[in-house]
Parts: C-alpha cells; sequence; structure tokens
C-alpha cells in the first residue's frame, strides 16, 4: 500500500488492505455495506471506508488498478514479473504470510495483491534482468510459490495461466494420466501443433 499511496498521490493507511465491490440497489447494497463494516470491526479490521459516487469510488480504486507499476516504481529501471496461484481461502492468509517472509530473504523487490475471495493472489516482482544470480533467485522464488499453493491443495495459477514456465507443476498437480488426456484433446483438435506449441505441456 506504500508503493500505490507513492505512485498515485494516495495516503490511504499503510496495511494490509481489503477492496470490496457492491452490486445491487441502493436499498440492497446498504445492509450489505453495513454489515461488513461490523464484520471488520469485530475481526479488528480499522478505517472502513465506502464510497457511492463513482469518482470516491474510481479514487479508491486507484491503488489496486495501479499496483504493477506502483510496485515497479519502487525500483526505478527494473523490469517487472508477476506470479500467481489460487488456494483454499482457510489457507490464503497463512500462505500469504509465508510469501511475505520469504520476499524478505530475496534481493528483489516484490508486492502482493489479490483476488482474496476466490483464494487467488499474485506475487509483483520488480527485478534486474542483467543480473543473472537475481535472475535465478527470481525463479526459484516463484518456484516456491507455487510449491507452497501445492502443499495445500492449492493450484498452480489461478488466472495467468500454465504457459512455459508451470509446465511440470501441471503434472504435479494433475497428475501424469490427466496431462496424458489433456496430450490426446490437444492433438485431436490441433494435430499440427499451430495453437501455441510448446506450452502448456510438457513435450
Amino acid at each position: 500500500m506504500d508503493a500505490c499511496n507513492k505512485f498515485s498521490g494516495l495516503n490511504h493507511p499503510v496495511a494490509p488492505t481489503l477492496f470490496l465491490e457492491f452490486h445491487g440497489s441502493s436499498a440492497s447494497i446498504k445492509p450489505q455495506v453495513e454489515l461488513v463494516g461490523e464484520l471488520a470491526s469485530m475481526n479488528n479490521g480499522s478505517d472502513f471506508q465506502w464510497a457511492e459516487q463513482m469518482e470516491d469510488k474510481n479514487k479508491l480504486w486507484k491503488a489496486r488498478h495501479n499496483a504493477w507499476y506502483a510496485g515497479l516504481a519502487l525500483r526505478p529501471g527494473s523490469k517487472g514479473l508477476s506470479t500467481d496461484v489460487c488456494v483454499p481461502i482457510s489457507e490464503l492468509p497463512s500462505v500469504i504470510v509465508e510469501t511475505k517472509e520469504d520476499l524478505k530473504q530475496c534481493s528483489f523487490i516484490g508486492t502482493i495483491v489479490g483476488h482474496v475471495g476466490d483464494g487467488n493472489f499474485h506475487v509483483l516482482v520488480a527485478f534486474n534482468p542483467e543480473d543473472p544470480e537475481e535472475m535465478k533467485q527470481v525463479k526459484e522464488f516463484t518456484e516456491r510459490v507455487t510449491s507452497r499453493a501445492l502443499a495445500v491443495q492449492g493450484t498452480c495459477t489461478g488466472e495467468h495461466g500454465i504457459g512455459l514456465g508451470k509446465r511440470h507443476f501441471l503434472i504435479e498437480e494433475v497428475g501424469d494420466a490427466t496431462v496424458d488426456v489433456m496430450r490426446l484433446v490437444k492433438k485431436a483438435l490441433d494435430p499440427h501443433n499451430l495453437m501455441n506449441p510448446g506450452k502448456v505441456l510438457l513435450p
């Protein structure tokens, strides 16, 4: 949140922050907002704010919408990498705490944001691509994040996808037999391997 404040000229308290969006009529939203305010207070939350006007809503959401750029601005000249996982909601607090502690041991800067309602979170890493040792650290860190998620019955990606970097984790998560079925489906629909060749499924 400190990075978001600095980048976007905001003054939110520097603390773990949860943004919520309510949908419905004014009459139906008001009791929902009041309930969430009570729940926040009961769980030692602080500074519960809510907005009705679009201008005020946009100001509240500005921190989240600019989080990527705010993270990169912490280290001018750096490149960014974003990795994501998804875990059962009951495991989310402990996994995020462990990931924050992991980040503290790294030479690069990282920030955490997420869609916590479904257990999905992202780590935005600002790193120096010209430093081979740091690149190695980034790779090892992202693999630890993924392994941490799988250890609590989570998934190796909640939004970003498998791509090239998480193909081996897909096998770890769903097993060889399931991946073999995926390969058969891929071959049936794309016999010439034209669509995203090499991605998702290891050869």
